[in-house]
């Protein structure tokens, strides 16, 4: 089953005779559990396509359902609940809040979900100790290494159990060994846990991590088979 429907995508910025396409008509499907990496030269389109799965953006032209809602259909206010419950972000530069706790960072998804503060504490704890973090949750980002801060990145992405997981070259600030243990717990998530991930990298070792590799090139999505 399909948790990502992508058919005839076209992305535009601009008005009018300034307007430029970034997609051309891209078609494209991920299953529920699935594992993809999006590679691709510089201006392919990558994180364009990244931001609209994710519900940052809408289309020009073209269908995109994701987790069965229709990114072009819903307002905003509608998009922003919607990542809420179905989408966790992770980011090349982490996006961790410099003055909160690691505790805190991970519990920030959680502040517009209803729960209780004891609550909300114990699941970020729970994704803490998930991503082998539980020793840090009281030291703020400067106290980590680079490494740290993503799996506290990771670590808020799955605190509110979404299904689907969009990262941004997640590795892209990493030495080769931190980048590896975040290889080895999204590999982890994707394979214990089911959860989709759809992954932008320009890394090929990143990229063989992943069950399928889709290739953009001028807008435009060529599937190639995993290296692995």
């Amino acid at each position: 089953m399909s948790l990502v429907s992508v058919r005839n995508l076209r992305k535009s910025y601009g008005l009018g005779a300034n307007s430029v396409e970034v997609l051309h008509g891209v078609d494209l499907d991920v299953a529920e559990g699935e594992f993809v990496a999006l590679m691709g030269p510089s201006g392919s389109g990558k994180s364009t396509l990244l931001n609209l799965i994710a519900g940052l953006d809408k289309p020009s032209a073209g269908e995109l359902t994701v987790a069965d809602a229709r990114i072009g259909e819903m307002s905003a206010t509608e998009l922003a609940r919607w990542r809420g419950r179905h989408i966790g972000f992770v980011f090349q530069l982490y996006h961790l809040m410099p003055t909160l706790t690691a505790a805190q960072n991970v519990e920030v998804p959680l502040l517009l979900s209803g729960l209780d503060a004891a609550r909300r504490r114990r699941q970020a704890r729970i994704a803490l100790e998930v991503v082998g973090l539980s020793h840090r949750i009281d030291h703020k980002p400067a106290q980590l290494s680079g490494g740290q801060q993503q799996r506290v990145a990771i670590a808020r992405a799955i605190v509110t159990d979404a299904p689907l997981l969009v990262c941004d070259e997640p590795t892209g600030d990493l030495d080769r060994a931190s980048a590896d243990e975040v290889l080895d717990l999204l590999g982890a998530f994707n394979r214990e846990h089911g959860k989709t991930i759809v992954m932008v990298t320009h890394d090929p070792a990143a990229a063989a991590r992943a069950t399928r590799q889709l290739h953009l090139d001028k807008g435009r999505a060529v599937d190639a088979p995993a290296t692995h």
